[in-house]
């Protein structure tokens, strides 16, 4: 299976626009802080007030990660790479791309307060490299010549502590295989969230592992607070976070410039790594649960059914996931139940499963064996009767049982994840024109 590089670097520069999210705007001490307009945008000074995703660890699996990068220094683990062997975190020649998307993650920037550099949502989680070959930046191949599946190292980052897993990446497969899939559900069991982003095409047809079942599938979105162009869109679309002119740490030069879904799948990987600090206790599909129900949907959306194939729930807003007040839900949240039953879902959302495929088993062979059972007495009585009185009556019992008063009466279909109002404002300038992400 060969990976295909979602994000490359692109030159130009950043023109950043202010979202208004209802909460106060960070300071900037440098060029390269101020291009990072997603932070403006979040509001990370009330952000960091409630999470910086201390106590979390965030699997990147991706090209290995700069643990030595003056923006990301201490907050990388060890790791492990899957195509060099040993440790990931030192990169490999002049891939960058696992680099770009732990900074967007766990950047601590540098210099006095950290004010200086890129700095990550989630600037206190820490990193856990998780190194696969995504192909030769510059031939656009798989450079060692192995085909190679993300369910081997998706399972380590699951065994070696991680609570969010990012995978910026897409396949050329439409669907996972059988080991991707069930490594999916492994995380999933172990209370795993895995995040992937939906590729740079513009296309509708899915590609794995977006579109595997049980993964949060990201979009991005450009400073207009609309879906980018490019995005790959489709029904297992769950949430956007900005994807165009992304400043990020880089290995061939300190930092980059780039467009794509894989920045805006580790934006809400660092969204979800704040939450899952702030409320330890939730579980994997809980913290999904806030991120969609607190997205936010430019007004031509509003009243528009959701999910939606381009924009999912909306685009992922940390300071309402961090401060809302809203119940847990089911332990899958939006996420599917797992097929098998083992997973940490709720009886609620169990029986939910259920309503939707009819009645299960267990339950129908109940019901027939009450309806015979309640033959059977029916049988013996009238057989008493007849004997007693020489003729038959009618059966005993008054109007009612299944279908009449007092019966089961099926609960409506859940209508759906309500969405908060769109925030007011919008960015007010467009960016000058770039190539789309590779």
């Amino acid at each position: 299976m060969s990976f295909t590089r979602t994000l490359r670097a692109v030159g130009g520069a950043v023109v950043a626009g202010a979202l208004l999210f209802g909460t106060a705007p960070v300071a900037s001490a440098d060029q390269i802080r101020k291009d990072q307009w997603p932070l403006t945008v979040f509001g990370v000074d009330d952000i960091w007030k409630a999470s910086t995703g201390k106590g979390v660890t965030v699997a990147v699996i991706d090209d290995p990660v700069d643990g030595s990068h003056r923006d990301l220094k201490g907050n990388v683990l060890p790791g492990k790479s899957f195509f060099t062997g040993g440790t990931a975190d030192h990169p490999y020649g002049e891939r960058e791309h696992g680099t770009a998307m732990a900074s967007l993650i766990a950047g601590h920037g540098h210099g006095p307060g950290g004010g200086d550099g890129v700095k990550g949502l989630a600037p206190d989680a820490k990193i856990l490299p998780v190194g696969i070959d995504l192909g030769d930046p510059d031939e656009h191949s798989d450079s060692s010549g192995e085909r190679l599946s993300y369910a081997e190292p998706l399972r380590y980052a699951v065994d070696h502590g991680a609570r969010v897993v990012n995978m910026s990446f897409m396949t050329d497969d439409v669907v996972p295989s059988d080991a991707e899939q069930a490594a999916v559900d492994y995380a999933r069991k172990h209370d795993v969230l895995v995040v992937a982003g939906s590729g740079n095409s513009g296309v509708s047809s899915p590609r794995n592992p977006a579109v595997a079942r049980g993964v949060l599938a990201v979009g991005a979105a450009d400073i207009d607070l609309k879906v980018w162009k490019f995005s790959n869109y489709g029904s297992h679309i769950k949430l956007l976070a900005p994807g165009l002119h992304i400043r990020s740490a880089g290995v061939e030069t300190p930092y980059r410039l780039a467009n794509g879904t894989s920045d805006s799948t580790a934006y809400v990987s660092a969204a979800a790594a704040l939450v899952r600090a702030k409320f330890p206790d939730l579980t994997a599909g809980q913290v999904a649960n806030r991120l969609v129900k607190t997205a936010v949907l430019p007004d031509s959306m509003k009243g528009k059914k959701l999910p939606d194939p381009h924009y999912g729930y909306g685009i992922v807003n940390p300071w309402q996931a961090l401060i809302k007040k809203m119940p847990a839900g089911s332990e899958n949240g939006p996420l599917p139940a797992l097929k098998d039953g083992s997973s940490k879902a709720s009886s609620e959302a169990q029986q939910a499963a259920e309503s939707d495929k009819g009645m299960s088993t267990g339950v129908i062979i109940g019901i027939v064996g009450g309806v015979v059972g309640l033959l059977v007495v029916v049988l013996i009585v009238v057989l008493v009767v007849k004997k007693k009185n020489g003729r038959s009556g009618p059966p005993p019992g008054g109007p009612g049982g299944f279908g009449g008063p007092g019966g089961f009466v099926p609960h409506p279909p859940n209508s759906g994840y309500q969405q908060q109002p769109s925030a007011p404002g919008a960015y007010p300038s467009a960016p000058p024109t770039q190539p789309p992400g590779r």
